[in-house]
């Protein structure tokens, strides 16, 4: 046969053999606790980058907003993991929502509550008598424990604080509104700054100083699914590529911005705002562990949740089964 007709003849097969062996991306469906914004940065990026296709992986993100709850979200089956802070997550699970945390990417609470120096708020015991804003949706628990722990009520009494719905802005302490509003580190504190306040015109309580603060942006899974081996490991090329993705961020801050930036179909962020926020974000993430959640981070936290007490804890007992090594030990 004519060399040129072999050829010819065996270019079909040749064509056919790299698709006959690529074999289909996996669909994930990543349910953010938030809109879009560099505070998932390391999902954006991991998406960008290509790592989750080289893992395997066609992974949706969905993003959040004031009206989106992801325990609910993943309760219908609309989403396959979902960032949540670990509060939410345990009061979701004693009410039946089976969330396990399968990732701890976030070592370090950006939660914060900023005041107006000019009330006179100095320290803690200040806050007795005052309007304090506070975020609900889940993220109301860290406080409860700690105004729990300092003996306030928060039921409006005058021996306690008045408590103000805050909506997710810092619109009650620009207006004066309220004495005192909840920010994160890398987001809302610098809406204040860039609302007129100066640094020194502020007074701030991290809750990691306070020693009230509780994990952040962890992954979590239905507990069901994870009998189901052949998704333990999925999540586990998931998790392994988001952490590419958080790593490559972390030393990439401004390109991770511009992706993030990319992905905003809102509009409403600029670059300035998102390069902060990552710098700020990449101080609150655990470099060393790689997403393994730490035993003692976990009990931490549920130490501070059950030290809330009142009429409505978050929770009324230790929890059981709420984080799993599992996937991570799956990962190759």
């Amino acid at each position: 046969m004519h060399p040129t007709r072999r050829a010819l003849l065996a270019s079909p097969l040749a064509l056919a053999a790299p698709a006959a062996l690529a074999q289909p991306l996996e669909r994930v469906t990543l349910q953010l606790k938030w809109v879009t914004q560099a505070q998932f940065a390391g999902y954006y990026v991991a998406a960008a980058r290509g790592f989750y296709r080289a893992a395997g992986l066609d992974v949706r993100i969905q993003p959040g907003g004031p009206d989106v709850a992801p325990p609910q979200v993943i309760a219908g089956n609309r989403a396959d993991v979902v960032v949540e802070w670990m509060p939410a997550a345990l009061a979701a699970r004693e009410r039946g929502v089976a969330l396990v945390n399968i990732a701890q990417p976030f070592k370090r609470s950006g939660l914060m509550l900023t005041c107006r120096a000019e009330t006179g708020i100095r320290a803690p015991a200040d806050l007795r008598g005052r309007t304090l804003g506070v975020w609900f949706s889940g993220n109301e628990y860290p406080f409860l424990a700690w105004m729990a722990r300092l003996g306030l009520r928060t039921d409006g009494t005058p021996a306690g604080v008045h408590v103000l719905r805050q909506g997710f802005n810092v619109d009650p302490l620009l207006q004066r509104q309220a004495d005192c509003v909840s920010t994160m580190t890398y987001n809302e504190y610098w809406q204040v700054i860039d609302g007129g306040f100066r640094p020194e015109q502020l007074t701030v309580f991290r809750y990691e100083e306070q020693g009230v603060a509780t994990l952040e942006d962890g992954l979590y899974v239905l507990e069901s699914r994870l009998a189901d081996a052949a998704f333990v490991a999925r999540m586990a090329r998931f998790v392994k590529a988001s952490m590419e993705g958080w790593a490559w961020a972390r030393a990439n801050p401004d390109a991770a911005a511009q992706i993030v930036l990319d992905n905003d179909a809102s509009g409403a962020q600029t670059i300035a705002h998102q390069r902060r926020m990552m710098g700020e974000i990449a101080r609150l993430l655990d470099a060393e562990a790689g997403g393994r959640l730490l035993p003692a981070d976990y009990e931490r936290t549920v130490a501070t949740l059950l030290s809330s007490g009142g009429d409505s804890p978050v929770i009324s007992r230790a929890p059981s089964g709420a984080w799993t090594h599992r996937v991570m030990d799956a990962i190759r």
